[in-house]
C-alpha cells in the first residue's frame, strides 16, 4: 500500500509539472536578455520587419522606425478570437503574454503603455498590426488589459511611448548585429549660463528639441550644484524624459530637475504621483 501511494504521488507530480510546462509553452518573456528573447522569437518563426505602406478601410498607414514616438489616445484589447494565430511578424499570438499591436511601429519594438485613468504602466512588445477601429492607437493582449486595469471596460485612454534603447537592442539581436548606443549631446554649464535654455540630461533630448509652449512638467527639485541636479535626474529617468534647466533667481544660479514635457496636465499628474511615491514629496506640476 505504501509503495502504491508513493507511485501515485510521483505520477501526480509528473502530471502537474507537465501541466505547468504546457501552460507556458511558446511564451516569450520580456526579460533583460535581448539575445535570449530574440532566439525565442525566431523559434516561433518571428522576424524583425518594418513593412511597406498599406491601406486598411480606405486609410493609408506608413510603418517606420520612429524612435521618438509618443502618443496619447485610446487603447483596446484582443484575446480569444486571435489566440494562437500568427502575428504580423510571424510570432504566435498568446493573449496571456505582454504584447500588443500597433499600426506603424517596427515589429518587434518595445513600448511603455500608461493607463492615464488609473496611473498603471506596463512595458509591452509590439509584434502585430492594428487596431483600425475608432482611431484607437494600440491593441494590447488580454493579460496586458487586465494588468493595466481596463479589461472589463474594454477601452482606456493611454500614453504609448517607444523605448528606444530596448527596441534597438532587440532589433540588433534579431538581425545578428551588435548593438552600439549612439552618442548623446549634452550642454556644458558654461553654455547654459549664457541663456535660460534647458540643459538636457544625458540620453534624453540631447539634441535640444524644442517643446510646445504650454506644455506640462513635473518639477522634482532645484539645486545650486549641477552635479546634485544631474544625480536626481538620473534617478528619475525611470519615470520619463528628465531635463535639467539652468535658471538665475536674484542673482543666484539654480539647476531645476524636471520630467516631461506632457501635452496634458493629467499625464503629468500620473508621473507626479509616481515621483512622490519614490520619495520626492515636494515635487509639483508646472506649466511653461
Amino acid at each position: 500500500m505504501k509503495n502504491h501511494r508513493q507511485t501515485l504521488l510521483i505520477l501526480t507530480l509528473i502530471l502537474w509539472t507537465a501541466a505547468l510546462s504546457a501552460c507556458t509553452y511558446g511564451r516569450i518573456d520580456l526579460g533583460n536578455g535581448k539575445y535570449s528573447q530574440a532566439a525565442a522569437i525566431k523559434g516561433q518563426g518571428g522576424t524583425y520587419k518594418v513593412g511597406n505602406p498599406y491601406k486598411i478601410m480606405g486609410k493609408w498607414y506608413y510603418p517606420a522606425e520612429d524612435y521618438s514616438y509618443s502618443e496619447v489616445g485610446m487603447a483596446s484589447w484582443y484575446g480569444e478570437d486571435f489566440h494562437a494565430r500568427k502575428t504580423a511578424n510571424g510570432e504566435n499570438y498568446d493573449m496571456n503574454t505582454l504584447t500588443a499591436a500597433h499600426r506603424t511601429l517596427p515589429l518587434p519594438s518595445i513600448v511603455r503603455v500608461t493607463n492615464l485613468e488609473n496611473g498603471r504602466s506596463l512595458v509591452l512588445r509590439i509584434n502585430d498590426r492594428g487596431p483600425y477601429a475608432k482611431n484607437r492607437i494600440i491593441d494590447v493582449s488580454k493579460r496586458s488589459a487586465q494588468l493595466l486595469g481596463f479589461q472589463t471596460q474594454g477601452v482606456a485612454k493611454v500614453r504609448v511611448e517607444i523605448l528606444e534603447k530596448e527596441s534597438k537592442e532587440l532589433k540588433a539581436a534579431l538581425l545578428g548585429e551588435k548593438y552600439t548606443p549612439s552618442a548623446t549631446i549634452s550642454r556644458s554649464s558654461s553654455s547654459a549660463s549664457s541663456s535660460n535654455e534647458p540643459l538636457r540630461a544625458t540620453g534624453y533630448q540631447g539634441d535640444g528639441t524644442a517643446y510646445p509652449k504650454g506644455s506640462y512638467f513635473v518639477q522634482a527639485g532645484a539645486y545650486s550644484k549641477q552635479d546634485s541636479a544631474q544625480n536626481l535626474s538620473n534617478q528619475l529617468s525611470r519615470f520619463g524624459r528628465t531635463n535639467v534647466y539652468f535658471v538665475t533667481v536674484d542673482g543666484q544660479k539654480f539647476y531645476r530637475v524636471r520630467i516631461g514635457p506632457y501635452s496634458y496636465k493629467k499625464e503629468a499628474e500620473v508621473t507626479l504621483a509616481k515621483v512622490k511615491n519614490f520619495g520626492i514629496y515636494n515635487a509639483k506640476v508646472v506649466q511653461d
